[in-house]
């Protein structure tokens, strides 16, 4: 069942319907947007909520692709010694097997 829960985006609050389970991953999602959001407006260069927002999306779409793509290599990585492995395994019992003949 969802019920209100209330956040604060630079100052400003919002009421949003959430499942009580998934509470905490809003209440963190809008505390990093925030925090995202401080930084860019603190820096100067962008001017207007709107911008401000679009770009605090951008920077958190950013990490989240190069995150994604990290874990992406890592599984490659894994996938790619697995291999190695089982290859090394094969070249190993063929031989042995070369040598019972």
């Amino acid at each position: 069942m969802s019920s209100p829960v209330s956040v604060t985006i630079l100052g400003k609050d919002y009421q949003i319907a959430c499942p009580e389970e998934e509470k905490e991953a809003l209440l963190s999602s809008a505390r990093l947007l925030n925090s995202n959001m401080e930084k860019i407006r603190a820096s100067g260069k962008v001017v207007g909520l709107d911008r401000i927002a679009v770009m605090a999306a951008l920077n958190i779409a950013h990490d989240f692709i190069n995150l994604q793509n990290k874990e992406d290599h890592g599984m490659e990585d894994i996938n790619r010694t697995i291999l190695q492995l089982k290859e090394k395994v094969s070249a190993f019992l063929e031989e042995d097997r070369q040598l019972e003949l």
